[in-house]
Parts: structure tokens; C-alpha cells; sequence
């Protein structure tokens, strides 16, 4: 249940900005006050009261990324996370990471500062009021009373090693910190405030950058196609397959969304980053729908064999619409020249072979992405080799920490992400409570 000391965000936010003032040092500093940011801050204060910890983020009011995720309810983390529901790095490091802080102790800590979580369809948990607002709310209060110091509407401009740690340039002056921590997120939602400053912050610093491409972004089809406009609006499961150098690279199953831009929803939005990191590779690559998830070709063509001796007076878009939504029949039987009108029974063999192999391999002509303007992630970053999954600290540079999706690890729809800040928030502050 939230309480009553969360309501007036807006209020607390003033009253912080009047009182605020920027310290000439501290122990811990926090770039980027989003979900890992927050979680560092929180975890870190909690293992070590002493150790001063100050959080900077340009934004006045931080945590944007929370207030739109999951459609302003903010999918918290999912039942059931594993190393497997992530793409980018080293999956023994991410698992190792995933462990330490698992979702069983995401519930339990999100109960803990008021924030009661409901499970929903395909294991996603949200809170309880169904308001993003609530879970920011909850995250800030908590920063504040375990005594972290929140410097909204302070932008980080360099961080620089000096003797004794690092010198923190801001818009409001310079700071000194023992250890630094980036969590400055991606480039996805940049109206959020994730521009990518942190890629380049790691890079100077000595950082190898994964490069980036937008993930979890809808994708858009070629003018070519004429199907997508004609069915704008209809959801349908069906199985991606990305095909990369004339092999299947990788098949994902899940409900797509046609639009009058292309294609989204959860699976669309799933396999983005395999395209759009094959296209980035400069390999030929391309993409398929089979309409008929875990059929294939024979076993498509001979269901029709089976229907036509079944019911050989039955009209071809009749049937083809109990497979498929209507309008999509329809589209697909337009584009191929078929007329739907005809019984089965006089289907020929070569024109219902033609169709079977549409089902099963519908070709979609991507064009590319909506951008990271529309994406709700970062594929790449700051590589996960040179980090330490005990830790989250730099190998390269000492006294350096990555958390979140600054770094090479992109997790599909359904709370990964945000599970992915909790741990590595946690991992991360942990580790800095011992400095």
C-alpha cells in the first residue's frame, strides 16, 4: 500500500531544489538517477550508513523512464527471470548478477518501501495501483530516507580520475567523489534524458563500447508491402524468424501488432535488436512470419489437403480465415493473386502449395526501426568484459562502477530490464558499501 508520504511528489521536489546544495565532495557519486541509479543509491546506504552518497541527474524531475514504462503502470520485474531472457553479454555474467538479487527479493523489497506488486499475463508484475508514479514515489522517498543526497537538475558534463578518485563536472560546479557509479541508461526514450553521455563518459575513461542500436523499438515495412496498411489494428500470433547471411539466425514466438508503419507488439518489439544489430553488421539479413506458429510447410500443406477432403464445397478465404483474422486472409489471398471465392475442392495443387509456403514464410520488408525515439531500450554499451559480475566495477579504470543499460545487456519485454537495473543496482551498492 502507498502512504500518504508519497502523494506530493511534485511538492517534495520543490522543497529539495530550494534546499539543495551541491557538497565539494563525497564518497559515492551516481550519475543518472533513473531505476539503477536509485537502486545504487538505496543498496549502498543500507549496507554502509557511513559512506555519503550523492545522486546527480540533469533532469529536475528524474525518473522519467519510470512514469512511462509498461503504459504509466511500470512493469516492475516478471515471476520467472533467468540469463535467458537477455541479449548482449556474456550470459554467465548476467545469470551471476541475476542471482544475487533475484525477483523474489525485488517483491520483497518493493513491498518494503509500500509498493505491493500483482502478477499479470505472461508473469509481469506490476504494482498494485497500477500507477508508474507510485513506484517512483516509492524510490525516491526511499533514497531520501536512507540519506542519499538526490541532485536533481545537475547535468554531468565529464568525470575525470584524479589523486584519491574522480573530479565530477557539473552544470552547477565541480564535485569530488571516491568511487563513481554510471547508470546513466541508454539512448531509448531520449525525451526521458537518456541521450547516451554515459557511452562516452566510458569511453573516455577507458571503456570498450558494444555499439549501440535501439531494441525493443517497432519496426517498420517497406513501402512494397501492402498488407500491413490493409490490416492496421489486428493483433495474431505468429513465430519472427531472422534470417542472416541465408540461415535462420534466430526465431521468436509472440502476438505482433500490424500497423500503418509496419509491425509492433511484443514479438516485433522482442526481435528488433536482432535485425537491426545484423543491419548494423553490415550482413543481409532479412525477416520472416510464419502465420502459422509451429506448423511448417508440410504440415500446412497437408492440413489443407485434410480440409479440402473434409469439406471440399468450403470457400478458400472462409478457411483461411479460421487460421488467421479475417482481414489478414484477406490481404494475404489479395496479394497473392488468389481468389477466395473458390471451393477447395478446386484449389489446385501448385496454388495451394504457393499459399502453404506464405503461411510459413511470409516475407516482411523491413526498412528499419522507429528509432530509439520509440524504442524502450538500448542493445550494446559498455562492454560486460570489462566488468566484474561480483562487483559491477570497472576492470579498467579502479574506483569506476556500470549499472543498467548503460552496459551491453538488453533483456525482451516484460519487466527484464527493469529487473536488470534492481540487481545490478544492488550488486553495485553493495560492493560500494565496503570502499
Amino acid at each position: 500500500m502507498v502512504t500518504g508520504r508519497m502523494v506530493d511528489t511534485a511538492l517534495w521536489f520543490i522543497l529539495r531544489l530550494l534546499t539543495f546544495n551541491l557538497p565539494k565532495s563525497c564518497d559515492i557519486a551516481i550519475v543518472g538517477a533513473g531505476a539503477a541509479g536509485l537502486a545504487t543509491a538505496i543498496f549502498a546506504r543500507r549496507f554502509n550508513r557511513s559512506r555519503s552518497v550523492v545522486l546527480l541527474d540533469g533532469a529536475r524531475a528524474p525518473g522519467a523512464k519510470i512514469l512511462v514504462s509498461g503504459g504509466s503502470r511500470c512493469n516492475v520485474t516478471n515471476v520467472s527471470v533467468s540469463e535467458r531472457d537477455y541479449w548482449g553479454g556474456r550470459p554467465a555474467v548476467i545469470r551471476r548478477v541475476l542471482r544475487a538479487f533475484p525477483v523474489d527479493d525485488t517483491i520483497a523489497f518493493f513491498r518494503e518501501i509500500g509498493v505491493g506488486l500483482h502478477e499479470e499475463a505472461h508473469g509481469k508484475l506490476f504494482p498494485d495501483t497500477n500507477r508508474a508514479r507510485d513506484v517512483l514515489a516509492a524510490l525516491l522517498h526511499e533514497t531520501d530516507a536512507c540519506g542519499a543526497q538526490l541532485a536533481s537538475g545537475h547535468r554531468v558534463l565529464d568525470v575525470e580520475p584524479v589523486a584519491g578518485g574522480f573530479r565530477i563536472v557539473t552544470d552547477h560546479g565541480p564535485l569530488q567523489a571516491a568511487a563513481v557509479v554510471l547508470a546513466t541508461g541508454g539512448q531509448a526514450l531520449p525525451k526521458s534524458g537518456s541521450d547516451g553521455a554515459g557511452f562516452a563518459m566510458a569511453r573516455r575513461l577507458g571503456h570498450t563500447i558494444v555499439p549501440t542500436t535501439p531494441a525493443l523499438a517497432p519496426l517498420l515495412l517497406d513501402a512494397t508491402d501492402s498488407v500491413h496498411a490493409a490490416v492496421s489494428g489486428v493483433s495474431q500470433d505468429v513465430e519472427l524468424a531472422v534470417w542472416v547471411d541465408g540461415a535462420v539466425a534466430i526465431r521468436l514466438t509472440g502476438s505482433l501488432l500490424w500497423t500503418h508503419f509496419g509491425v509492433s507488439g511484443p514479438v516485433a518489439l522482442n526481435v528488433s535488436r536482432h535485425w537491426l544489430r545484423a543491419q548494423l553488421e553490415g550482413r543481409k539479413v532479412s525477416m520472416t512470419a510464419n502465420l502459422r506458429p509451429g506448423e511448417s510447410f508440410d504440415t500446412v500443406d497437408a492440413d489443407w489437403q485434410r480440409r479440402a477432403l473434409a469439406n471440399p464445397k468450403a470457400a478458400l478465404q472462409t478457411t483461411l480465415a479460421s487460421m488467421v483474422p479475417g482481414s489478414v486472409a484477406a490481404a494475404i489471398l489479395r496479394q497473392l493473386t488468389l481468389d477466395g471465392g473458390i471451393p477447395l475442392a478446386h484449389f489446385s495443387r501448385d496454388d495451394r502449395r504457393r499459399l502453404a509456403r506464405a503461411l510459413v514464410e511470409w516475407p516482411l520488408p523491413i526498412a528499419g526501426s522507429r528509432g530509439y525515439t520509440y524504442a524502450e531500450a538500448t542493445a550494446g554499451g559498455v562492454s560486460l568484459a570489462e566488468i566484474d559480475a561480483g562487483t559491477m566495477a570497472s576492470r579498467t579504470c579502479p574506483g569506476l562502477s556500470c549499472v543498467g543499460e548503460v552496459l551491453d545487456v538488453d533483456g525482451r519485454i516484460g519487466g527484464f530490464n527493469f529487473q536488470w537495473a534492481w540487481s545490478s543496482g544492488f550488486v553495485a551498492g553493495r560492493a560500494l558499501a565496503d570502499i
